[in-house]
């Protein structure tokens, strides 16, 4: 099969360009010169097509070139706070870009398409309210939150009008080896990692520990697009979570335990953020009904294997 990937360079979007090479599939991905700062695996079942989101003529080229019987669209600018500095640019390449790659894949044939947006068009939930569902009414709180939750209208939209096979799948947190920097687990897993390789002294440094949130391994969520793809209900949106929460300071006390170390603890103040949801959890019932999809990795495996990821990265320094 050729699977057509925007994002491939990403954080899940290279896991999944893992599976798919490891199920030998042909894999055509996106790449923009400006943006795509990692690079693909050297394989000859990868192959690197030039384009821009926000090139809609050129993204109509691009998917005309790779000829695909599958589009994953992964890529766009994944940081809420980020979207502050420039909202525009963000609701531009999030929801704008989704629009021109839905465009393209309808141009093409109406190949099967899966629409990565996130949980984060949920904003404040009360505990009440917890699960969130498929059913939940959005409330974004960030220009980010609006940008998906528009990208996902899209893509039922593009479905109504156009019947294109169209699937939005809106992952939680997702954790796991190649996470950047900027995120709970790997700002906890590279001091950490430090510290066990003498490059600093035994101090972490700390924000809130106390919120709740939903994490998901990261290849879990692959699988997870990847049953979309083949089982998902064409204009269906689906959320993909471990159905639980884990609070920021298991996270942390786990991640300690595993590196083998004795730190100190500091909460600094710079790293401390206004908490509006004390917890935030999601529910895969309907991803499983569909689908059959369940996460498979635990989390202590998921911790590990981040330590382990970020140890590496420091001693190839």
């Amino acid at each position: 099969m050729r699977v057509f990937i925007t994002g491939a360079t990403g954080f899940a979007g290279s896991h999944l360009v893992d599976l798919l090479v490891a199920r030998g599939h042909k894999v055509l991905a996106l790449v923009h010169e400006a943006t795509s700062h990692q690079g693909l695996p050297a394989n000859e079942r990868v192959q690197p097509i030039e384009g821009d989101l926000l090139d809609a003529d050129g993204l109509i080229k691009a998917v005309a070139l790779a000829r695909p019987d599958l589009i994953f669209h992964l890529a766009g600018q994944a940081y809420p706070a980020r979207s502050w500095l420039d909202p525009a640019l963000t609701i531009a390449v999030n929801t704008g870009g989704t629009a021109n790659l839905l465009r393209a894949a309808v141009a093409y044939g109406r190949p099967r398409v899966v629409v990565v947006t996130s949980a984060e068009i949920y904003g404040p939930i009360s505990a009440e309210d917890l699960p969130l569902t498929e059913d939940t009414i959005p409330n974004p709180r960030h220009p980010y939150g609006v940008s998906k939750l528009a990208a996902g209208e899209l893509a039922r939209l593009y479905w109504e009008r156009y019947e294109l096979p169209v699937m939005e799948a809106r992952p939680f947190n997702h954790i796991g080896p190649r996470q950047a920097a900027g995120f709970v687990v790997p700002d906890f897993a590279s001091q950490l990692a430090a510290i066990r390789l003498g490059q600093a002294d035994p101090l972490i440094r700390v924000g809130n520990l106390s919120p709740e949130r939903d994490f998901t391994d990261v290849r879990d969520v692959a699988e997870a697009y990847w049953h979309l793809a083949e089982r998902g209900r064409p204009g269906e949106a689906y959320l993909i979570c471990s159905g639980h929460s884990i609070s920021i300071q298991y996270l942390l006390d786990t991640l300690i335990d595993l590196s083998h170390v004795s730190v100190e603890v500091v909460t600094d103040e710079r790293r401390v953020n206004p908490v509006d949801v004390p917890c935030l959890y999601g529910s895969y019932v309907k991803l499983e009904k569909d689908t059959n999809w369940r996460p498979q990795i635990p989390l202590r495996q998921s911790l590990a294997d981040s330590l382990d990821d970020w140890e590496e990265r420091l001693r190839s320094d």
